[in-house]
């Protein structure tokens, strides 16, 4: 088969970092000089959003191209969803690219349902590590496959360890033991992160050195029903609610932003191998995260639901050349899910699956016009549309199901103004935009959709 003409491609992908989470954005108690670096020699979109702000069905859609509803799925759990088969494999990413001579690859972390594996989608797994030992043997590839045409998968698993802090401080039931039990390397890493600065003695650690709660930390006034049925569907989110103080939401902040430098660290050690091996102007790299963490909005911490702080991710891309350094495109929105695959079909030079509703970010990221005016979500449940100004949330029940949010006069989502008259009309389009995208999206579903879950993630 003849080499492909389009450029590699490099996905790197961390695990529950917020949009926020990265100092080139302005954030000063967090320092990511590896994906400062990457956002200064490309395009940073910063308006993106996952399929559904949970690891599973985020990861599931990354890389199949469909929504999680496709087989049934809102949570990270579930029964009877519906199976997967070859026809369906055949399309996973991997597939694509390789069907057009790329050599695929995968290593990290994967968190697929349904008996998904890498290769399964057509990849080869080259390390099965999520840490410090995945970003070495990433390099080391990287190095190993110079004059070759690659694609290539580091899932790596921070700042994902912050789900442990609030597990640890509650735990009350058999599966938060198991999780703890099984959780040696994570809670070493939360307890290093939690450390004060070098010479920094404890009292004055915590006095000066801790993050800030956020501007909207205070619970919503008219917030939704059921986001507090899902908390107490998990005893320690409701706990961690209900009983943290100021300072122990800013410590969870402080080690949150520590847990974000050390994954930094591992994608620097990453893009120091594509530069020094000679193939980063020949490299497409796309860099985001399955979904964020709520980081003490809203008095949550963990992920599940849509507002900014768990729903919107980072998204950065460089290819030297070809997509302009230090680009911004504050008003291009982009649906990580679907937008993953249509984008490194179009550089790849593969067709794009007829399910995947996704659009090619490589003209925005290139100096054009944004190319998407709206984003879908669904999570355990509600859905939810974004466009550039407004977000529209309908939950399954409840009190104050629906909600609408002025992203820009209100980032932290304090107001609801689903009730108020003036609004009433961009309230009635983005029902209509919601009902179409569910009803799409349902059309391309592989069976008939199962029945509810639990809630919960």
């Amino acid at each position: 088969m003849m080499q492909p003409a389009g450029p590699n491609i490099l996905i790197v992908l961390t695990d529950q970092q917020s949009h926020h989470l990265m100092s080139c954005v302005g954030t000063s108690w967090v320092s990511t000089p590896s994906l400062d670096r990457l956002a200064a020699g490309g395009a940073r979109f910063p308006r993106a959003y996952c399929s559904d702000p949970v690891c599973v069905p985020s990861r599931f859609s990354m890389f199949t191209g469909r929504m999680p509803s496709a087989i049934g799925m809102r949570g990270n759990g579930g029964q009877g969803l519906l199976p997967f088969q070859p026809a369906h494999d055949a399309s996973g990413l991997g597939h694509l690219l390789r069907g057009v001579g790329y050599e695929t690859w995968y290593g990290g972390k994967v968190h697929w349902p349904v008996g998904l594996t890498p290769q399964r989608l057509g990849f080869e797994v080259f390390s099965g590590d999520e840490r410090e030992r995945l970003a070495v043997e990433t390099a080391a590839l990287i190095r190993a496959r110079a004059g070759r045409r690659w694609a290539m998968v580091a899932s790596l698993i921070n700042p994902h360890d912050i789900c442990y802090q609030a597990i640890r401080a509650f735990a009350s039931d058999g599966m938060d033991r198991r999780i703890l039990a099984g959780g040696a390397t994570e809670l070493a890493n939360l307890d290093e992160a939690l450390l004060p600065p070098r010479g920094v003695d404890r009292d004055a650690f915590l006095r000066d050195h801790l993050p800030p709660l956020p501007a909207n930390a205070d619970i919503q006034a008219d917030e939704p029903e059921l986001i507090a049925a899902v908390l107490a569907a998990r005893p320690f989110k409701a706990a961690a609610r209900a009983q943290w103080t100021a300072q122990d939401w800013r410590l969870h902040r402080w080690a949150y932003a520590r847990l974000m430098e050390r994954v930094d660290r591992q994608i620097g050690v990453i893009l120091d191998a594509l530069a020094a091996s000679g193939q980063e102007r020949d490299t497409l790299v796309i860099m985001t995260s399955d979904h964020g963490d709520h980081d003490g909005s809203h008095r949550l911490e963990h992920k599940t639901f849509f507002y900014e702080e768990a729903a919107r991710v980072p998204w950065l891309m460089s290819l030297p050349g070809r997509i302009p350094a230090g680009r911004v495109v504050d008003d291009g929105l982009v649906a990580t899910g679907l937008d993953l695959m249509a984008t490194c079909c179009d550089y790849a030079g593969a067709a794009q699956p007829a399910h995947c509703r996704g659009l090619s970010q490589r003209f925005a990221a290139e100096g054009g016009t944004p190319v998407r005016g709206a984003v879908y979500g669904e999570n355990a449940i509600s859905r939810m549309v974004a466009t550039r100004r407004w977000k529209y949330v309908r939950y399954d029940g409840g009190a104050h199901a629906e909600q609408l949010y002025d992203l820009e006069r209100d980032p932290g989502e304090t107001r609801n103004h689903a009730g108020d008259p003036a609004n009433a009309a961009v309230l009635a389009d983005l029902r209509l935009l919601l009902d179409a995208e569910i009803a799409a999206h349902a059309a391309l579903a592989i069976g008939p959709m199962p029945p509810p879950g639990p809630l919960g993630e």
